[in-house]
């Protein structure tokens, strides 16, 4: 699309700029697959569940089938779109060519909210999970407790972020492999010791339709309402495998590689999910998985019994909460890092030292993070705080993939000779179905009017992104970053033909 005149300007800035703000090429195809898969594997550990009392099994289970389509449409997207335009923005550089600088720095700061409120709700479920382990049993644990676990979550796995990429993506191979052999272990054991029982997957009491006084089916006990109000905690099963484009510039063949890794890191997680969904639940029981901190960990002590078994696996699925914990903020690093060198946000956020890894953002981002946690944390129910800042995550989340699956269709009917070295097999029509999914979830994380200050708060958080846009940065803007270099390029293009 072309750009408006007058709408942007942009400083000149020298080499060093650019030598200041460079990222290293460290991962192959495997390693990206390692880092989709464990950023999101948290997904089956925690959050999820939360969804069980508003939807009972058979509601989850339709949300969670309606949110997987889109997020297959939305990977074979992002897929070909990463391929085409492999620049560290990820989603802001797709947005950014098809739909402008405003455009692109809405879905920019979209992705900011998520990727850096998705570390706030796992460090919760971290520090529930670490709970478990040091009080066994005890229903009430001191909150210095739980929040000196945040702290030192975040102290840890930013470091490790700082130190290097290579170190970052081989700690998540090794994270991502372990909470798979984790949950697998679970799963066998429940088939293995007769744990799984069926009819706990319906013993939430269904509540009285309107009409007539009847009650809701034990499949919906909330009737077709509970299936929508369901869909930001399905959602959560897949929640941050669209943060690999954002790898585009440390892979080394995005090309062939990001692909890839997208397409095998979803089947994974749709099928770990659909396991996750029916074996815990049949275990634990969907009532009971409600009220949980910690769900995995309530399944290990049903299985295995209060003994050490149990504890060590609960150990072991801490690793699934801490394998997504540090590569979301390996992805809000590169967010953070990718608009601050095109100068929409403050650009002394993309320095790099000389790991090559930006560390200025990889600190703001925990700081904020761990801000937003201890905000609700203290001002609101603490009961909600975890189920809050998912919907913060979830809300940001789903605006931006909206945009994103908009931009292919622009991109793919405004300039259709974009050299696109993959294609995705679904098509116009495939993003179209996932555009139209992902306003549906949009809609589904109002649905709860509990979380409703949550979502104000993020459009507050757009809305002052934006007033900085128009009242400074835009007229700031760095044309030789990547994302802002290939659209002025490919519009010079257009002005010679």
């Amino acid at each position: 699309m072309s750009e408006k005149p007058n709408l942007v300007q942009y400083d000149q800035v020298d080499e060093q700029y650019l030598n200041r703000r460079q990222l290293r090429p460290s991962a192959g195809w495997v390693l990206l697959w390692a880092m989709g898969v464990g950023a999101v594997i948290s997904g089956d550990l925690f959050g999820w569940y939360l969804g069980i009392g508003y939807s009972g099994f058979g509601g989850l289970l339709v949300a969670t089938g309606l949110m997987v389509t889109m997020y297959f449409c939305m990977v074979y997207t992002i897929a070909e779109l990463s391929a085409a335009l492999p620049h560290a923005g990820g989603f802001f550089s797709f947005t950014r060519s098809a739909l402008g600088p405003v455009g692109g720095f809405v879905c920019g700061i979209t992705d900011i909210v998520e990727y850096v409120i998705t570390p706030a709700v796992i460090v919760i479920g971290i520090g529930g999970y670490i709970n478990e382990l040091v009080f066994p049993g005890q229903e009430t644990v001191s909150i210095g407790y739980t929040i000196l676990w945040w702290v030192i979550a975040y102290i840890v796995f930013v470091t490790i972020n700082i130190i290097g990429v290579s170190l970052s993506l081989r700690m998540g191979l090794v994270f991502a492999g372990l909470a798979a052999i984790v949950l697998l272990v679970f799963y066998c054991g429940a088939v293995v010791t007769g744990s799984f029982e069926a009819e706990n997957l319906f013993n939430v009491i269904p509540d009285k339709n309107s009409i007539g006084d009847v009650e809701h089916s034990k499949w919906f006990p909330n009737g077709i309402y509970g299936v929508f109000a369901a869909i930001p905690f399905a959602i959560w099963f897949y929640l941050a495998i669209e943060q690999l484009p954002l790898a585009a510039e440390e892979s080394h063949d995005v090309v062939r590689d990001m692909p890839r890794a997208l397409i095998c890191g979803m089947f994974t997680l749709f099928a770990l999910s659909i396991a996750t969904l029916v074996i815990n639940t049949g275990v634990v029981g969907a009532k009971e998985l409600g009220t949980s901190d910690a769900p995995l960990a309530d399944g290990f002590m049903k299985v295995f019994g209060i003994g050490s078994t149990a504890k060590v696996l609960t150990l072991l699925a801490l690793v699934g909460l801490i394998a997504s914990f540090h590569a979301i903020i390996y992805a809000y690093g590169r967010v953070l890092f990718a608009l601050s060198r095109a100068g929409y946000i403050p650009r002394f956020l993309s320095l790099t030292g000389k790991q090559r890894t930006p560390y200025v953002a990889l600190i703001a981002g925990a700081v904020v993070g761990l801000g937003c946690a201890l905000v609700i944390q203290f001002t609101g129910d603490d009961s909600h705080v975890g189920s809050a800042l998912l919907n913060m995550a979830v809300f940001g989340a789903v605006i931006s993939y909206a945009n994103v699956m908009l931009s292919y269709i622009i991109l793919k009917i405004k300039q259709p000779d974009l050299e696109r070295p993959y294609q995705s097999p679904l098509g116009i029509p495939g993003a179209a179905l996932g555009l139209v999914l992902s306003l549906v979830a949009l809609a589904a994380t109002m649905a709860d009017r509990q979380m409703l200050p949550a979502i104000i708060g993020v459009a507050l958080f757009i809305v002052i992104g934006l007033i900085y846009f128009f009242a400074y940065s835009r007229f700031h803007l760095v044309a030789s970053a990547p994302e802002e270099e290939a659209v002025l390029l490919q519009n010079a293009e257009k002005e010679l033909l």
